[in-house]
């Protein structure tokens, strides 16, 4: 990874973009599936991790907790044979997927000690429901000084609970609960779980090492506790954020673009809303292909837990919105606050009126280039699909965000035909 904390992308709109592209494994399933080798002394190996910030810190994070990690292109091996029960705050707090942790010590060490994570500034992210799960297990949980110190003495017991939220499942949480009750004596019933394919692909993963669970990539997951785990080898699903970003991309600007390496089947609801634009999608068992159209009509759209339109789609819609000769809308039900980008999309000549978790897009309006400031992941990933269309030169500082999400993001958009370019800030 560069030193992206202190760069900027230079983009040049206009440039058509065209050819075939590559989709990275995802972001949302190698960091839970990373933290899950923790429940097993035996050597483990994960295929198809991306190159990202994020799973730089998870990496480094199990290798603070005593597991040996090796990394050469996009394999991790990984080995716990000894394992410290204490996450460092210094890495904890860089990223807020780091809680992930908390399950897999729970379940191994029968305590933990975790540092409230950082990491995110899209809104609360309350870490209640991950909690909620871990006591109903029969842990004893205390949040002291910013930790969070979590006991089970007597070991942890199959539950009966609920992990749905007020703005609906934790994928996280239904992550942690998961990996804790695997170890745990009895039958673990979580109602209310988040059905996202990267719980399934954890689920996946564990049964591979040995765990008895039914029900992954549903609301409703049933876990037999088993008394250890072993190693296993798996490949990590495609990243469905990343496909869609590029989808968009493929909408909104060139001559058509090829996806390549990705589940069309994750993007159910995305391709589906582009399709009801007016983009013709052409499916391939592991492929997506793309071409804009100039008469593409405007959307309303809500985001909703999995199978619902994702929240990490949002931003880069809204960036689709801006060239769309239409009206459109967007509500967003699962993190109110996400509308960061909304106003350096305006700084770009974007027509958006933003009114408490909705935003009305008026499209069509030019966009042109102007220095922008990223403020989140998927915001960044908006600015970019706005400054790929827009006249003139825009600078896209805070390059850091993108670097948590997008493998070689850049490097990507180049290879279609983009003109960009990452400088000091």
């Amino acid at each position: 990874m560069t030193a992206s904390f202190m760069e900027k992308l230079i983009v040049q709109g206009g440039a058509p973009l065209s050819g075939k592209v590559n989709i990275s494994g995802s972001k949302n399933s190698s960091l839970p599936i990373l933290a899950a080798t923790l429940l097993t002394r035996d050597h483990c190996v994960i295929r198809r991790v991306p190159d990202l910030s994020d799973t730089n810190y998870m990496l480094r994070i199990l290798g603070e907790l005593g597991a040996e990690v090796e990394r050469a292109s996009g394999v991790v091996s990984v080995k716990a044979g000894k394992v410290r029960h204490t996450a460092p705050y210094d890495l904890v707090r860089k990223m807020r997927a780091s809680i992930c942790v908390l399950g897999p010590l729970t379940g191994r060490l029968r305590r933990c000690t975790v540092s409230l994570p950082g990491g995110c500034v899209i809104g609360d992210r309350p870490v209640d429901l991950h909690l909620r799960g871990m006591e109903a297990l029969g842990a004893d949980v205390q949040v002291d000084g910013g930790d969070i110190r979590i006991t089970a003495r007597g070991g942890l017991r199959g539950a009966t609970m609920n992990l749905m939220g007020k703005h609906g499942s934790t994928v996280l949480g239904t992550d942690n609960v998961m990996m804790a009750a695997v170890l745990a004596k009895g039958t673990t019933v979580i109602e209310g779980a988040a059905a996202e394919p990267e719980v399934e692909d954890l689920a996946n993963f564990l049964i591979k090492m040995g765990a008895r669970i039914e029900g992954a990539g549903t609301n409703r997951i049933v876990i037999e506790g088993v008394r250890e785990l072993h190693g296993a080898e798996h490949s990590v699903i495609a990243d469905r954020i990343e496909a869609g970003t590029f989808l968009c991309a493929g909408a909104m600007i060139g001559r058509g673009i090829t996806l390549n390496r990705v589940n069309p089947a994750h993007l159910s609801v995305v391709i589906a809303s582009l399709r009801q634009c007016g983009f013709v999608i052409e499916e391939g068992s592991d492929s997506l292909s793309i071409k804009p159209n100039k008469k593409a009509k405007g959307f309303d759209l809500t985001t909703l837990c999995y199978p619902g339109f994702p929240t990490d789609m949002q931003a880069q819609f809204c960036a689709l919105a801006c060239v769309i000769h239409d009206g459109s809308s967007i509500t967003e039900t699962i993190f109110p606050q996400r509308f960061m980008h909304v106003a350096e999309l305006k700084r770009m000549g974007a027509d958006i009126d933003l009114q408490g978790a909705s935003a009305r897009i008026r499209g069509g309006t030019p966009l042109k280039g102007a220095p922008v400031m990223a403020s989140d992941l998927r915001a960044s990933a908006a600015l970019v699909l706005a400054a790929l269309v827009a006249k003139g030169k825009t600078e896209i500082h805070r390059l850091y965000h993108i670097d948590r999400g997008y493998e070689h993001l850049d490097e990507k958009l180049a290879a279609l035909g983009a003109r960009l370019e990452r400088l000091p800030s």
